[in-house]
Protein backbone atom coordinates (compact mmCIF):
# COMPACT_ATOMS: atom_id res chain seq x y z
CA UNK A 1 0.00 0.00 0.00
CA UNK A 2 1.42 3.49 -0.86
CA UNK A 3 2.24 5.42 1.94
CA UNK A 4 0.33 9.31 1.98
CA UNK A 5 1.86 12.07 2.92
CA UNK A 6 0.93 15.51 3.79
CA UNK A 7 2.98 17.62 1.37
CA UNK A 8 1.61 21.73 1.86
CA UNK A 9 -0.28 23.82 4.05
CA UNK A 10 -2.26 27.12 3.88
CA UNK A 11 -3.40 29.84 6.45
CA UNK A 12 -5.81 32.60 5.74
CA UNK A 13 -5.80 34.77 8.61
CA UNK A 14 -8.41 38.06 8.82
CA UNK A 15 -6.84 41.47 9.03
CA UNK A 16 -9.31 42.56 11.74
CA UNK A 17 -8.28 41.28 15.30
CA UNK A 18 -10.63 41.76 18.76
CA UNK A 19 -8.88 42.12 22.00
CA UNK A 20 -10.77 40.56 25.09
CA UNK A 21 -10.82 44.51 26.31
CA UNK A 22 -12.39 45.36 23.21
CA UNK A 23 -15.11 42.98 23.58
CA UNK A 24 -15.58 42.93 27.14
CA UNK A 25 -16.02 46.72 26.54
CA UNK A 26 -18.78 46.26 23.99
CA UNK A 27 -20.35 43.43 26.15
CA UNK A 28 -20.24 45.39 29.69
CA UNK A 29 -21.98 48.12 28.03
CA UNK A 30 -24.75 46.32 26.72
CA UNK A 31 -25.47 44.62 29.93
CA UNK A 32 -25.42 47.53 31.43
CA UNK A 33 -28.09 48.79 29.35
CA UNK A 34 -29.80 46.15 29.33
CA UNK A 35 -29.71 46.14 33.17
CA UNK A 36 -31.23 49.70 33.55
CA UNK A 37 -34.00 49.02 30.93
CA UNK A 38 -35.53 46.14 32.76
CA UNK A 39 -34.01 47.46 36.30
CA UNK A 40 -37.80 47.26 37.87
CA UNK A 41 -38.55 43.94 36.28
CA UNK A 42 -35.09 42.66 37.94
CA UNK A 43 -35.97 44.12 41.02
CA UNK A 44 -39.45 42.44 41.19
CA UNK A 45 -37.65 39.08 40.57
CA UNK A 46 -39.30 38.62 36.85
CA UNK A 47 -35.87 39.20 34.72
CA UNK A 48 -32.46 38.07 35.48
CA UNK A 49 -30.10 40.55 35.39
CA UNK A 50 -26.99 40.51 32.75
CA UNK A 51 -23.77 39.76 34.59
CA UNK A 52 -20.54 41.72 33.43
CA UNK A 53 -17.97 40.13 31.31
CA UNK A 54 -13.69 40.31 32.76
CA UNK A 55 -11.10 40.42 30.15
CA UNK A 56 -8.58 38.75 33.03
CA UNK A 57 -11.29 36.25 33.54
CA UNK A 58 -11.27 35.11 29.94
CA UNK A 59 -7.38 34.78 29.96
CA UNK A 60 -7.97 32.31 33.40
CA UNK A 61 -10.25 30.70 31.95
CA UNK A 62 -9.68 29.82 28.48
CA UNK A 63 -6.36 30.95 27.75
CA UNK A 64 -7.70 33.74 24.60
CA UNK A 65 -6.71 37.01 24.95
CA UNK A 66 -7.63 37.81 21.04
CA UNK A 67 -9.65 36.88 17.92
CA UNK A 68 -9.61 37.58 14.11
CA UNK A 69 -12.70 37.72 12.39
CA UNK A 70 -14.57 38.63 9.07
CA UNK A 71 -16.20 41.96 10.60
CA UNK A 72 -15.08 43.68 13.45
CA UNK A 73 -17.52 46.53 13.48
CA UNK A 74 -20.64 44.46 13.71
CA UNK A 75 -19.42 42.61 16.76
CA UNK A 76 -18.40 45.67 18.36
CA UNK A 77 -21.65 47.90 18.11
CA UNK A 78 -23.75 46.75 21.31
CA UNK A 79 -27.15 47.90 19.32
CA UNK A 80 -26.01 44.78 17.00
CA UNK A 81 -23.62 42.39 18.35
CA UNK A 82 -22.81 39.93 15.58
CA UNK A 83 -20.86 40.17 12.47
CA UNK A 84 -22.16 42.36 9.89
CA UNK A 85 -21.33 40.49 6.57
CA UNK A 86 -22.45 42.19 3.18
CA UNK A 87 -25.20 39.59 0.85
CA UNK A 88 -23.86 38.36 -1.85
CA UNK A 89 -25.53 37.56 -5.41
CA UNK A 90 -25.31 33.98 -6.64
CA UNK A 91 -22.54 35.20 -9.23
CA UNK A 92 -20.01 36.00 -6.89
CA UNK A 93 -18.07 33.62 -4.61
CA UNK A 94 -18.96 32.83 -0.95
CA UNK A 95 -17.34 34.05 2.16
CA UNK A 96 -15.87 30.74 2.52
CA UNK A 97 -14.99 29.92 -0.57
CA UNK A 98 -12.96 33.14 -1.06
CA UNK A 99 -11.39 32.03 2.63
CA UNK A 100 -10.83 28.88 1.09
CA UNK A 101 -9.29 29.79 -2.33
CA UNK A 102 -6.59 31.99 -0.12
CA UNK A 103 -5.60 28.94 2.18
CA UNK A 104 -5.48 26.49 -0.34
CA UNK A 105 -3.38 28.61 -2.82
CA UNK A 106 -0.93 28.61 -0.05
CA UNK A 107 -0.98 24.98 0.55
CA UNK A 108 -0.70 24.29 -3.22
CA UNK A 109 2.35 26.55 -3.57
CA UNK A 110 4.40 24.50 -0.77
CA UNK A 111 3.44 21.48 -2.44
CA UNK A 112 4.56 22.32 -5.37
CA UNK A 113 1.12 21.60 -7.12
CA UNK A 114 -0.77 23.66 -9.68
CA UNK A 115 -4.41 23.64 -9.00
CA UNK A 116 -5.10 21.62 -12.16
CA UNK A 117 -3.09 18.57 -9.90
CA UNK A 118 -5.95 18.50 -7.87
CA UNK A 119 -8.37 15.89 -8.11
CA UNK A 120 -10.67 15.40 -4.78
CA UNK A 121 -11.65 18.49 -2.75
CA UNK A 122 -12.95 18.43 0.38
CA UNK A 123 -14.63 21.45 2.46
CA UNK A 124 -14.31 19.86 6.07
CA UNK A 125 -15.88 22.44 8.92
CA UNK A 126 -18.42 22.76 11.65
CA UNK A 127 -20.98 25.32 9.71
CA UNK A 128 -21.81 25.90 5.81
CA UNK A 129 -23.11 29.15 4.89
CA UNK A 130 -25.95 27.20 2.75
CA UNK A 131 -27.26 23.92 2.04
CA UNK A 132 -26.26 23.96 -1.36
CA UNK A 133 -24.51 23.62 -3.77
CA UNK A 134 -21.09 22.35 -1.63
CA UNK A 135 -18.81 25.12 -0.99
CA UNK A 136 -16.21 22.62 -1.72
CA UNK A 137 -17.71 22.39 -5.51
CA UNK A 138 -17.70 25.97 -5.51
CA UNK A 139 -14.10 25.96 -4.40
CA UNK A 140 -12.86 23.52 -6.92
CA UNK A 141 -14.62 25.60 -9.58
CA UNK A 142 -12.68 28.63 -8.70
CA UNK A 143 -9.23 27.29 -8.10
CA UNK A 144 -9.86 25.06 -11.29
CA UNK A 145 -9.51 21.98 -9.88
CA UNK A 146 -10.17 18.46 -11.82
CA UNK A 147 -12.34 14.97 -10.05
CA UNK A 148 -15.25 15.66 -6.96
CA UNK A 149 -15.93 17.61 -4.40
CA UNK A 150 -17.67 17.68 -1.43
CA UNK A 151 -18.65 18.65 2.19
CA UNK A 152 -18.39 17.54 5.63
CA UNK A 153 -19.27 18.74 8.71
CA UNK A 154 -17.93 16.58 11.84
CA UNK A 155 -17.62 20.35 14.40
CA UNK A 156 -14.67 21.04 15.14
CA UNK A 157 -13.23 17.70 14.40
CA UNK A 158 -13.67 17.92 10.72
CA UNK A 159 -10.33 18.11 9.90
CA UNK A 160 -8.87 15.22 11.31
CA UNK A 161 -11.97 13.55 9.81
CA UNK A 162 -10.81 15.21 6.44
CA UNK A 163 -7.94 13.78 6.89
CA UNK A 164 -9.34 10.54 6.98
CA UNK A 165 -11.24 10.78 3.89
CA UNK A 166 -8.34 12.07 2.03
CA UNK A 167 -6.14 8.95 2.85
CA UNK A 168 -8.67 6.60 1.78
CA UNK A 169 -9.50 8.45 -1.20
CA UNK A 170 -5.74 8.41 -2.15
CA UNK A 171 -5.38 4.94 -0.90
CA UNK A 172 -7.97 3.46 -2.79
CA UNK A 173 -6.67 5.19 -5.89
CA UNK A 174 -10.22 7.34 -6.09
CA UNK A 175 -7.94 10.25 -6.22
CA UNK A 176 -4.42 11.22 -6.60
CA UNK A 177 -4.24 14.65 -4.81
CA UNK A 178 -6.52 15.63 -2.13
CA UNK A 179 -6.96 19.63 -1.06
CA UNK A 180 -8.72 19.80 2.45
CA UNK A 181 -9.88 23.40 3.03
CA UNK A 182 -11.42 24.69 6.60
CA UNK A 183 -12.91 27.98 6.42
CA UNK A 184 -14.30 28.34 9.92
CA UNK A 185 -16.76 31.70 10.15
CA UNK A 186 -17.16 31.15 13.90
CA UNK A 187 -18.27 34.15 14.87
CA UNK A 188 -21.35 34.17 13.05
CA UNK A 189 -22.60 31.57 15.06
CA UNK A 190 -21.64 33.13 18.51
CA UNK A 191 -24.12 34.78 20.74
CA UNK A 192 -22.27 37.90 21.73
CA UNK A 193 -24.42 38.72 24.38
CA UNK A 194 -23.79 35.57 26.48
CA UNK A 195 -20.97 35.98 28.68
CA UNK A 196 -20.04 32.43 29.45
CA UNK A 197 -19.76 32.17 25.61
CA UNK A 198 -18.83 35.45 23.94
CA UNK A 199 -15.36 35.49 24.01
CA UNK A 200 -14.61 31.83 22.86
CA UNK A 201 -14.66 31.81 18.93
CA UNK A 202 -12.12 33.61 16.22
CA UNK A 203 -12.83 33.46 12.75
CA UNK A 204 -9.97 31.65 10.15
CA UNK A 205 -9.54 28.89 6.93
CA UNK A 206 -6.54 26.54 7.12
CA UNK A 207 -5.99 24.38 3.77
CA UNK A 208 -4.15 21.06 3.45
CA UNK A 209 -2.64 19.43 0.47
CA UNK A 210 -2.65 15.10 1.09
CA UNK A 211 -1.10 12.70 -1.70
CA UNK A 212 1.11 9.53 -2.11
CA UNK A 213 4.67 9.71 -1.03
CA UNK A 214 5.73 8.35 -4.46
CA UNK A 215 4.39 11.99 -6.25
CA UNK A 216 5.30 14.63 -3.93
CA UNK A 217 8.08 16.52 -3.62
CA UNK A 218 10.86 15.42 -0.46
CA UNK A 219 9.92 16.93 2.67
CA UNK A 220 6.39 17.09 4.31
CA UNK A 221 5.09 14.92 6.75
CA UNK A 222 3.72 11.13 6.13
CA UNK A 223 0.84 9.82 7.71
CA UNK A 224 1.75 7.09 9.53
CA UNK A 225 -2.54 6.35 11.05
CA UNK A 226 -5.56 7.64 11.72
CA UNK A 227 -8.11 6.93 14.49
CA UNK A 228 -11.78 8.58 14.58
CA UNK A 229 -14.04 8.23 17.27
CA UNK A 230 -18.23 9.57 18.43
CA UNK A 231 -20.21 9.52 20.92
CA UNK A 232 -23.50 11.40 21.18
CA UNK A 233 -24.20 14.48 23.93
CA UNK A 234 -25.89 17.82 23.43
CA UNK A 235 -23.39 18.98 25.64
CA UNK A 236 -22.16 21.38 22.73
CA UNK A 237 -24.97 22.06 19.98
CA UNK A 238 -26.35 24.37 17.92
CA UNK A 239 -29.87 24.10 16.30
CA UNK A 240 -29.74 26.19 13.40
CA UNK A 241 -31.07 24.35 10.25
CA UNK A 242 -33.45 23.98 7.56
CA UNK A 243 -36.91 22.98 9.66
CA UNK A 244 -36.55 25.82 11.86
CA UNK A 245 -38.64 27.75 9.55
CA UNK A 246 -41.26 24.51 10.01
CA UNK A 247 -41.26 23.89 13.37
CA UNK A 248 -44.36 24.17 15.44
CA UNK A 249 -42.96 26.73 18.02
CA UNK A 250 -40.37 28.69 16.73
CA UNK A 251 -37.08 28.16 18.46
CA UNK A 252 -35.20 31.68 20.28
CA UNK A 253 -32.35 33.12 18.51
CA UNK A 254 -30.15 31.81 21.21
CA UNK A 255 -30.94 28.42 20.70
CA UNK A 256 -30.04 28.64 16.89
CA UNK A 257 -26.26 29.86 17.88
CA UNK A 258 -23.69 27.72 19.87
CA UNK A 259 -24.37 26.36 23.36
CA UNK A 260 -22.26 24.56 25.86
CA UNK A 261 -22.08 23.12 28.66
CA UNK A 262 -18.59 24.12 29.43
CA UNK A 263 -17.58 21.84 32.15
CA UNK A 264 -19.72 19.14 30.94
CA UNK A 265 -17.57 18.98 28.15
CA UNK A 266 -14.07 19.06 30.12
CA UNK A 267 -14.96 16.62 31.96
CA UNK A 268 -16.24 14.26 29.16
CA UNK A 269 -13.77 14.95 26.29
CA UNK A 270 -10.23 14.93 28.06
CA UNK A 271 -10.33 11.41 29.01
CA UNK A 272 -11.43 10.69 25.95
CA UNK A 273 -9.43 12.38 23.98
CA UNK A 274 -6.63 10.87 26.00
CA UNK A 275 -7.72 7.26 25.48
CA UNK A 276 -7.75 7.96 21.94
CA UNK A 277 -4.45 8.90 21.53
CA UNK A 278 -3.23 6.58 23.87
CA UNK A 279 -4.95 3.74 21.81
CA UNK A 280 -3.98 4.65 18.69
CA UNK A 281 -0.06 5.00 19.42
CA UNK A 282 -0.17 1.82 20.94
CA UNK A 283 -1.36 -0.03 18.27
CA UNK A 284 1.14 1.77 16.36
CA UNK A 285 3.76 0.26 18.80
CA UNK A 286 4.84 2.96 20.00
CA UNK A 287 4.46 5.48 23.37
CA UNK A 288 3.47 9.25 24.55
CA UNK A 289 7.01 9.75 25.03
CA UNK A 290 8.16 8.79 21.77
CA UNK A 291 6.00 11.51 20.38
CA UNK A 292 7.97 15.41 19.48
CA UNK A 293 4.55 17.38 19.09
CA UNK A 294 1.15 17.44 19.66
CA UNK A 295 -0.94 19.54 17.63
CA UNK A 296 -4.26 20.04 19.12
CA UNK A 297 -7.44 21.57 19.03
CA UNK A 298 -6.83 25.24 19.99
CA UNK A 299 -10.50 25.68 22.45
CA UNK A 300 -9.23 25.62 25.81
CA UNK A 301 -5.63 26.12 26.92
CA UNK A 302 -6.36 24.33 30.28
CA UNK A 303 -7.90 21.44 28.76
CA UNK A 304 -4.85 21.49 26.28
CA UNK A 305 -2.30 21.12 29.12
CA UNK A 306 -3.95 18.52 30.61
CA UNK A 307 -4.85 16.30 27.49
CA UNK A 308 -0.91 16.77 27.15
CA UNK A 309 -0.02 16.23 30.91
CA UNK A 310 -1.56 12.67 30.94
CA UNK A 311 -0.50 11.88 27.97
CA UNK A 312 3.64 12.44 28.84
CA UNK A 313 3.60 11.98 32.39
CA UNK A 314 4.18 15.75 33.43
CA UNK A 315 3.66 19.07 31.71
CA UNK A 316 4.34 20.02 28.37
CA UNK A 317 6.58 22.23 26.81
CA UNK A 318 5.40 25.24 24.57
CA UNK A 319 7.08 23.46 22.04
CA UNK A 320 5.50 20.36 22.48
CA UNK A 321 2.32 21.23 22.56
CA UNK A 322 1.85 24.61 20.95
CA UNK A 323 -0.59 27.30 21.57
CA UNK A 324 -2.78 29.17 18.75
CA UNK A 325 -5.55 30.23 20.77
CA UNK A 326 -4.27 33.20 22.54
CA UNK A 327 -4.38 34.86 18.67
CA UNK A 328 -6.73 33.09 17.46
CA UNK A 329 -9.63 31.56 20.06
CA UNK A 330 -11.16 28.94 19.06
CA UNK A 331 -11.45 28.59 14.95
CA UNK A 332 -13.02 25.20 15.38
CA UNK A 333 -12.03 22.77 12.70
CA UNK A 334 -9.44 25.46 11.77
CA UNK A 335 -7.32 25.47 15.17
CA UNK A 336 -5.49 21.91 14.95
CA UNK A 337 -4.30 22.73 11.44
CA UNK A 338 -3.19 26.53 12.57
CA UNK A 339 -1.35 25.20 15.31
CA UNK A 340 0.41 22.34 12.57
CA UNK A 341 1.24 24.97 9.72
CA UNK A 342 2.43 27.47 12.38
CA UNK A 343 4.62 25.11 14.40
CA UNK A 344 5.84 22.40 11.92
CA UNK A 345 9.33 23.80 11.73
CA UNK A 346 12.27 22.47 14.12
CA UNK A 347 11.23 18.40 13.34
CA UNK A 348 13.75 16.28 12.34
CA UNK A 349 13.58 13.65 9.96
CA UNK A 350 11.87 10.60 11.81
CA UNK A 351 10.43 12.61 14.45
CA UNK A 352 7.02 11.41 15.57
CA UNK A 353 3.85 14.01 16.07
CA UNK A 354 0.05 13.87 16.60
CA UNK A 355 -2.76 15.95 15.42
CA UNK A 356 -5.54 15.29 17.21
CA UNK A 357 -9.10 17.51 16.56
CA UNK A 358 -12.05 17.32 19.08
CA UNK A 359 -15.45 18.72 19.92
CA UNK A 360 -19.23 18.30 19.47
CA UNK A 361 -20.24 15.24 18.58
CA UNK A 362 -18.77 14.11 20.64
CA UNK A 363 -16.18 13.72 18.04
CA UNK A 364 -12.60 13.54 18.29
CA UNK A 365 -9.93 12.46 15.27
CA UNK A 366 -6.23 11.64 15.53
CA UNK A 367 -3.89 11.94 13.16
CA UNK A 368 -0.34 10.24 13.73
CA UNK A 369 2.24 12.04 11.42
CA UNK A 370 6.26 11.76 10.77
CA UNK A 371 8.65 13.95 9.10
CA UNK A 372 10.15 12.99 5.85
Amino acid sequence: MSKIVISGTGLYTPPESISNEELVECFNTWATAFNTEHAEAIAAGRVEPKPLSNAEFIVKASGIRSRHVLDKGGILDPEIMRPQLPTRSNDEPSQMCEMAVAAATQALEEAGRRPADVDAVLCAASNMQRSYPAVAVEVQQYLGCGGYAYDMNVACASAAFGMQAAVDALSSGNANCVLMVNPEICSGHLNFRDRDSHFIFGDACTAVVLERAEDAKAGGFEVIGTRLKTQFSSNIRNNAGFLNRSEATPRSDEDRLFIQEGRKVFKDVVPMVVALITEQLADEGLEASAVRRFWLHQANLNMNQLISKRLLGREPSEEEAPVVLDEYANTSSAGSVIAFHKHKSGLAPGDIAVLCAFGAGYSAGSVILRQR
